[in-house]
């Protein structure tokens, strides 16, 4: 996001403040496809055809040197396949749990930002989404409160983090084991900080967790139940083309349940496995990821995620994955002669635990997945678009069109279902005013 400035360093134009918008649509179809069986959570084996909106603006203020605040209200609407469920990574990440039909308001963003800097050198920052553009101190103590999403500051990646512009895979676009605290939008009120230096960066951050699964309303009792994260991000030049390694760790404390004492709840009453009957205050689900980028070209780059966490206790703020891997490449296409189009193309596995597969083939569900039975198969999705600048951006404005296509193996860990292929085109406009 940030570029270092060539020395000896030249000041850029401090913007007072800019205002940004987008809009962003997605009209999704997938075909028939085999299925033994299906569930409460299941996704449909018939066609299905959905569209979904989403519109934010993106307003930036510099209060005073140094602290900044950001106002970001946002309306969506529009369906999810299924009523976004029945694939753990999800096919569309504008759709994040919400499958309401009608267009929403809501408050997507409310937050202030102050940097404390140590020494001279200062960075040149560009002028984009949430970031006034000018120069920050290279060596820099931030902190950030309010509402934000904690995917505004961890596990970037400069190939696969915005779904309106890049990959639409709920595991691609973030770390799919990372079950990072949210509302059902995918939201949150809490506190970031960071220390920033030239080739390193860490931060820290403390949100507020739902009070159920997926649900809307936020948990209060901060100092019992939240969520911590933590990452350490190095960046380096290799032949002078940047590259960057993220290592994440996260710590949640919610009301939810433990998938094996739900088993044994449920084996002891001769029912089906219930994880919201087992819900206990304060607890722990914790894991890791590892995510790195690397520029091989000026137009070809890739990059990779890996992800873990406990499998033991309850999906939910995010989605049902446990264990993730992907690998996925990006060309720019400059060779082609439209230097702002994209190709990419990535391969992502995801896999659950042993009890928590047990859990689900005894018929249990989770918010977003449950079949009702369970032959299980870690779910597979290669996915490719291709994204093309329709219109050549003219007064801070373009439009941008994709074609999108994942091949859908196991869709929510079962080889009793599928594959199939899901496929999508998206309209992206947004524009931007500045001073």
């Amino acid at each position: 996001m940030f570029t270092l400035a060539a020395a000896p360093f030249l000041p850029a134009q401090e913007e007072r403040w800019n205002l940004t918008w987008q809009a962003t649509s997605i009209g999704q179809y997938h075909g028939a496809f085999p299925s033994q069986y299906s569930g409460a959570n299941s996704l449909s084996a018939q066609p299905e055809r959905d569209v979904s909106l989403t519109t934010t603006l993106f307003y930036g203020l510099r209060l005073t040197p140094g602290t900044y605040l950001y106002f970001d209200p946002e309306i969506a609407g529009g369906r999810g396949f299924s009523g976004v469920t029945g694939v753990a990574n999800a096919p569309n990440g504008e759709l994040p749990r919400v499958a309401s039909a009608t267009p929403k308001p809501y408050l997507a963003r409310l937050y202030l930002t102050h940097d404390f800097g140590f020494g001279s050198a200062r960075e040149k920052v560009d002028s984009d989404d949430n970031q006034l553009g000018g120069t920050r101190p290279v060596t820099r103590y931030t902190i950030v409160v309010g509402r934000f999403t904690l995917t505004d500051f961890f596990d970037n990646n400069r190939y696969s983090h915005d779904p309106r512009t890049q990959f639409l895979g709920w595991g691609v676009m973030f770390n799919g084991a990372w079950d990072y605290p949210a509302d059902v939008r995918g939201y949150t009120w809490g506190w970031m900080h960071e220390f920033h230096a030239r080739n390193w960066s860490l931060r820290y951050a403390s949100a507020a967790e739902p009070r159920v699964a997926n649900g809307l309303r936020f948990d209060r009792r901060l100092f019992r139940d939240r969520g911590d994260v933590v990452e350490g991000e190095v960046r380096f030049g290799i032949h002078s083309h940047p590259g960057a390694v993220r290592a994440l760790s996260y710590f949640n404390h919610t009301r939810s349940g433990d998938y094996g004492k739900a088993i044994s709840v449920a084996a002891a009453n001769h029912t089906t496995p219930d994880i919201t009957a087992v819900r206990v205050p304060g607890t722990l689900k914790y894991g890791f990821g590892l995510n790195a980028e690397q520029e091989i070209t000026k137009d070809l780059g890739v990059f990779g995620r890996l992800g873990w966490n406990d499998g033991k206790t309850e999906d939910f703020a995010f989605t049902a994955i446990d264990r993730l891997a992907t690998l996925g490449v990006s060309l720019a296409g400059t060779r082609w002669h439209r230097p702002a189009d994209t190709a990419a193309s990535e391969f992502t596995a995801s896999g659950i635990s042993a009890v928590h597969a047990q859990y689900l083939a005894q018929g249990g569900l989770d918010f977003i997945v449950g079949d009702g039975h369970l032959n299980y198969g870690p779910e597979r999705i290669w996915e490719s678009y291709y994204n093309a600048r329709l219109v050549k951006k003219v007064a801070g404005t373009a439009l941008f069109a994709a074609l999108d296509a994942q091949r859908i193996s196991n869709p929510a860990y079962n080889r009793d279902r599928g594959p199939f292929w899901a496929w999508s085109l998206r309209l992206h406009l947004e524009t931007a005013a500045r001073k």
